[in-house]
């Protein structure tokens, strides 16, 4: 049972990139799809690992998906009344700061339970979507040709079939998060709190740390993350939609559970979610390639989150 417990989920990701070889042999294993994949998944990558840094104290932000929608209009709005490409995207990243930090304070200082605070303010910011979109999509035509070609665009790897392999630049970007991420979690002070927090919050607060200061920049920075998402979002579809971010929140928080299966004590680090966003991301490219209905993934995903929990499960119970 120990071996499920902390190999299971990375043998089915395994398993379903061979089941997936097997069955699309001239497209799916190929250099191009690959850098699709990680392209598809670049969104919710940075979602998922920024939603990590506040599952880490056993929080959750639930706001996430609509953040980046808001975002993502906000800096269309901007775009489009100001023309300045700077200007859109830096009020909309501290839009992002600004909403996690509220998030933050309903949890730490007011005294809200996470999930309902952060029910509240993911309705707050999808309404503020809709008003600001005029409840319709922002079409490209307000967005700058640059910030649509930057998603379009790569670090160039290989030539083949006379066109360029590049690794995309929203590749670059969630993979620099990841790494950002990584290093707070595990080599900073910060991080060590958050798991103290995490284990136990009074036992953190009696061993010296700021509790509701640690909680303020946890959530800050996953409104950050959610920010940045719908920037690349926006970036990559040359568009922005008051809806666009409506599916990241869950997602987000799927692929943190499943990395979570992965660790002996069901913690939260940033490479196992990584795992669980390329696990969601091969499952979604390989149906898709397959024809098969997307509403069929959603099926698969809650079914695969309710077989690696319960493993979890009767593996403590095992060795309790």
């Amino acid at each position: 049972m120990g071996l499920i417990r902390n190999y299971g989920t990375l043998a089915c990701f395994f398993a379903l990139v061979l089941l997936f070889w097997m069955l699309l042999p001239g497209t799916f294993m190929t250099g191009r799809n690959l850098l699709n994949i990680s392209q598809q998944v670049s969104m919710l990558a940075v979602t998922a690992i920024a939603m990590t840094i506040v599952m880490a104290m056993g929080d959750y932000d639930l706001s996430s998906g609509s953040m980046a929608s808001l975002a993502g209009v906000v800096a269309a709005v901007v775009f489009r009344e100001t023309g300045s490409d700077g200007a859109g995207l830096a009020l909309a990243l501290a839009l992002g700061v600004a909403g996690g930090m509220l998030n933050g304070f309903l949890v730490s200082y007011v005294g809200i339970l996470p999930f309902v605070a952060t029910l509240g303010t993911l309705t707050i910011f999808s309404g503020l979507a809709f008003l600001l979109a005029g409840g319709k999509t922002i079409f490209g035509s307000d967005i700058p040709q640059s910030f649509g070609a930057f998603a379009r665009g790569g670090v160039p790897l290989w030539r083949a079939d006379d066109a360029v392999i590049m690794l995309p630049n929203l590749t670059i970007v969630a993979a620099v998060t990841l790494l950002i991420a990584w290093f707070i979690l595990q080599k900073m002070v910060f991080g060590r709190h958050l798991r103290a927090i995490g284990g136990s919050s009074e036992a953190a607060r009696l061993a010296g740390i700021d509790v509701k200061r640690t909680r303020l920049i946890a959530f800050a920075l996953s409104g950050l993350g959610a920010a940045a998402a719908g920037l690349m979002y926006m970036s990559r579809v040359a568009s922005a939609n008051p809806t666009q971010g409506a599916g990241l929140m869950l997602d987000a928080i799927a692929a943190v559970f499943l990395g979570m299966t992965m660790h002996a004590h069901g913690e939260p680090r940033v490479i196992n979610t990584l795992v669980g966003v390329l696990f969601l991301g091969v499952l979604s490219n390989g149906l898709t390639q397959l024809s098969v209905d997307s509403y069929v993934r959603d099926i698969l995903v809650g079914s695969i989150i309710i077989l690696a929990v319960a493993a979890s499960g009767l593996e403590k119970l095992q060795r309790n």
